[in-house]
């Protein structure tokens, strides 16, 4: 299957949830199906998608956070399993894009291929509970709506062709998306609170 089924598949259903991706293929495969203010494309930032996700998570209790990886990302940050096992952080859903391959750096084969190490037996043994291992994009579709009705910790590892988009650009930059999410956080609190009182 291709990474970019599964992004367009649970597209509607990141409307109202903070969605962090890693640099490259899926960030701009999100990006081209539609901004949302709550998307943030984590880019020049190698691994750290799913810290990124972990602390808006424990931050903000009350929110979904969905984060998008690579496994390639996951390659270079694989204590990130241990410490989302720790903090057990109900509120996300780490889904993990593994092509084998570290496509948006080169290409080269990742530590993936072929089965040489596999990232949900890692996530398990780490200590998370709730980890799914799909090969097609119905298996993605039923791990995704079993995630989000959980609301426990999830993990998805979502095998998918070693593909990419056609072209590479964003008509935003870091900082400018930064600020967006940050600001769309901000007023998504604002509206809780004023409900609430």
């Amino acid at each position: 299957m291709d990474r970019s089924e599964c992004i367009e598949m649970m597209y509607p259903e990141l409307e109202d949830r903070l969605v962090v991706t890693i640099m490259g293929a899926a960030a701009q495969e999100l990006y081209d199906l539609g901004h949302r203010e709550n998307f943030f494309y984590l880019q020049h930032a190698m691994g750290l998608a799913s810290s990124i996700g972990l602390g808006l998570a424990r931050h903000l209790p009350k929110e979904s956070v969905v984060v998008l990886d690579g496994d390639g990302s996951v390659l270079m940050n694989l204590g990130t399993f241990a410490t989302l096992a720790r903090y057990r952080p109900a509120n996300l859903v780490h889904i993990v894009f593994d092509n084998g391959s570290l496509l948006s750096t080169g290409g080269f084969e990742s530590h993936t291929t072929a089965g040489i190490t596999d990232l949900a037996a890692i996530a398990r043994g780490a200590g998370i509970e709730h980890v799914a291992d799909v090969g097609t994009v119905m298996e993605f579709g039923e791990a995704v709506v079993e995630a989000f009705e959980r609301r426990a910790l999830s993990v998805i590892v979502a095998r998918v062709r070693a593909v990419g988009p056609d072209n590479y650009g964003m008509d935003m930059h870091l900082p400018e998306n930064a600020f967006r999410f940050r600001r769309c956080i901000r007023d998504r609190k604002a509206a809780a609170a004023s409900e609430a009182s």
